[in-house]
């Protein structure tokens, strides 16, 4: 690769990682896999390599986690560093490490553990009482305080039973997969979105603002090191484990001494034999040197300690059998086939169910029922399809296609022009009712707090729902509801209605959300009702009125008029005026200064949180997206803006500051 094109593509990478750094470590949502990530990291730290000249003190080869979030707590500057370790993907990168340290250390003993898939806090102690947990945050400067969540941790003790002058120690925050599918449980009974994964649940619920949300979650943590200790001599990584284990803190004690770099491999292999076997994740194994006089005298660089390595596994993959395709109507009445298979255990889960997407990725993969298939974990996550063993294809086998009728109601499919989709042409399809009702009790929509899944699904099949308005008829049959107890007791009976009844005075954008029309999502129905300022007048528009609005194209608004359009969503709409439910915007912007304007905020403010910065810019009629595009009038940027400001500036967009912008809202 050539210097310039080398240029070009560090750039890219830099801005593609700089956006999921934000999303993993600040937002506590990755898109990508670790392994993903990884791949993308090592090519630019190759590029690197190569062309010196490139590096720069902001690339993410050079920097340590995320930034330390002012909204989580009080930021608290780090005694010691909480430094990231070095990744190495193979045998010969682990054995060069070791035969390194065999070089450079008189006889060193490393220590083999599980890298713990969670997030990073410590633990500080004085005169043997808890005085604060902060996370990583930076990981050089400051972190964030989270005592008091860390006090209601069941893994934290609060008093040492040894207790030296100071105690600093560093371990890894997670939730075990019971409590994760247990919490999971409970956001989606609660009508909540539940969480991707045990590692996102376990960085959300850390940096919550009310202990009492994390206690009930119930998270736990792993020690892995001594970062400080005064009052006591402790000369090795062990004998501090030994320490913490006598004062009931715990650590990770099913580890490996070993002396040479066969001993490090087979110990490396051994955890990843066992890691589908753990009760929680894990993302690698550790390598590291036990004497802590042998690792101050090879300290570290401004990211990672010499003395130890992160060996990162590569994908679990299971072979298989496919049993069947199982079919299920979504609100839109999309078709998605999933893959039905034997189960198999993949990062400690048992899993037996894989999405095949659509027809054309069922062709391509030209799986059929009986095949042996590959199947992984993405991103340890999401079970799916690697690919088919066509060499152990039984007899007998034939292609798959997508049935001509609807799996749930008989009604003829068809596909959709432009896309791969195949969908369910009639509007009274049961599967589609339920999901539609889903959407419309959700967050985003008309957010009725404790109306899950489950009673969704149960009151449809009763034949209680038929269509969003039978929600508002609920308390007609509230005695029959608790008789059979369908939502439960009386007292959660009566929880739900009274939320019923409550969400009647939401804004009606909530309700136009709700509606699930094709391309209006929460934002476009926020701008469109701004505009049209009731569901009353926008059946009334036409198309060129609704293409006015801002982001409205040609496509959303001919969706727009075709469901207004639809008898059966007119007869819905008049029932909903009739019981009550608020058809009018009550959001109406304090003024107009940025109507029209599409505004990205970005990176961490200086007195302005970004939620209250979007709340003044949608209030003056402007609209604040998530993402930069050519269609983006300006962006918002503070500390570690990324990606976005990269994004930003190559388009050529106006960047603000904070000033500015409260400079334009003072301006008459």
């Amino acid at each position: 690769m050539e210097r310039d094109q080398a240029e070009q593509r560090v750039k890219e990478l830099r801005g593609e990682l700089e956006y999921h750094i934000d999303r993993y470590y600040n937002q506590d949502n990755p898109e990508i896999s670790d392994y993903e990530y990884d791949q993308k990291m090592q090519e630019l730290k190759k590029l690197e390599q190569k062309f010196p000249d490139l590096v720069t003190a902001d690339s993410p080869t050079q920097k340590v986690g995320g930034t330390a979030k002012r909204e989580a707590g009080v930021l608290v500057r780090h005694n010691v560093p909480m430094l990231s370790l070095q990744d190495v993907f193979s045998k010969e990168e682990v054995e060069e490490f070791v035969e390194e340290m065999i070089q450079q250390l008189d006889e060193p003993e490393f220590v083999v553990e599980y890298k713990i898939d969670g997030l990073s806090m410590a633990l500080r102690y004085e005169e043997g009482e808890l005085e604060l947990a902060l996370t990583r945050g930076d990981g050089i400067n400051f972190g964030e305080d989270v005592t008091a969540n860390a006090r209601v941790i069941r893994d934290v003790r609060k008093k040492l039973k040894e207790p030296v002058e100071y105690l600093e120690i560093r371990g890894e925050v997670y939730m075990n997969s019971e409590d994760f599918q247990r919490v999971n449980k409970m956001q989606e009974l609660n009508g909540k979105k539940p969480f991707a994964n045990p590692r996102n649940c376990a960085a959300g619920t850390l940096r919550q603002l009310d202990s009492k949300v994390t206690k009930e979650r119930g998270l736990s943590m792993f020690v892995f090191n001594i970062q400080q200790i005064r009052g006591m001599e402790i000369s090795t990584h062990t004998q501090g484990y030994e320490y913490l284990k006598r004062n009931n803190i715990p650590v990770i004690d099913d580890y490996r001494l070993c002396r040479t770099k066969e001993e490090v491999w087979d110990a490396i292999c051994a955890i990843g034999d066992n890691r589908g076997n753990l009760g929680y994740d894990i993302d690698g194994a550790v390598v590291k040197i036990n004497s802590f006089a042998q690792r101050e005298s090879l300290g570290a660089t401004s990211k990672v300690p010499r003395w130890a390595v992160a060996y990162k596994y590569p994908p679990e993959e299971k072979e298989t059998t496919l049993l069947d395709i199982e079919l299920s109507v979504g609100r839109t009445g999309r078709i998605t086939p999933t893959a039905i298979f034997e189960p198999v255990r993949l990062c400690g889960t048992s899993v037996s169910r894989a999405t095949l997407h659509n027809q054309d990725f069922i062709d391509e993969l030209d799986i059929r029922i009986g095949d042996h298939i590959q199947v992984y974990k993405s991103g340890e996550i999401i079970p799916k399809v690697r690919k088919v063993l066509k060499e152990k294809r039984p007899a007998g086998t034939v292609p798959y296609h997508l049935p001509g009728v609807c799996p749930v109601c008989g009604a003829k499919t068809q596909r959709e022009k432009d896309t791969a989709d195949m969908k369910c042409t009639s509007p009274n399809c049961p599967a589609q009712l339920e999901r539609h009702i889903i959407n419309f009790v959700g967050r985003d929509a008309m957010d009725i707090k404790g109306f899950g899944t489950v009673y969704v699904e149960e009151l449809v099949r009763r034949g209680y729902l038929r269509d969003v308005a039978d929600i508002y008829t609920l308390q007609e049959y509230r005695e029959e509801l608790i008789e059979q107890g369908i939502i439960g007791k009386e007292k959660n009976t009566d929880k739900l209605l009274e939320a019923i009844e409550k969400s009647k005075e939401n804004d009606a954008s909530k309700l136009l959300t709700g509606f699930g029309i094709p391309n209006v999502g929460k934002a476009a129905a926020k701008a469109i009702l701004r505009e049209f300022q009731s569901i009353d007048d926008l059946q009334k528009a036409d198309a060129q009125a609704l293409q006015a609005v801002n982001d409205i194209g040609e496509v959303s608004a001919n969706c727009i008029l075709d469901f207004f359009k639809n008898g059966q969503n007119k007869k819905m709409i008049g029932r909903l005026r009739k019981l009550g439910v608020n058809m009018k915007s009550k959001e109406q912007p304090a003024g107009d200064k940025f109507h029209g304007m599409t505004v990205v905020v970005t990176g961490t403010l200086p007195s302005l949180g970004r939620k209250e910065a979007a709340a003044l810019i949608e209030g003056q009629g402007g609209k604040v997206s998530g993402s930069v595009s050519k269609k983006t009038t300006m962006l918002l940027a503070g500390e570690n803006a990324g990606s976005k400001l990269a994004k930003a500036q190559e388009l050529g967009i106006r960047v603000i500051t904070e000033e500015e912008l409260l400079a334009m809202l003072e301006e008459s």
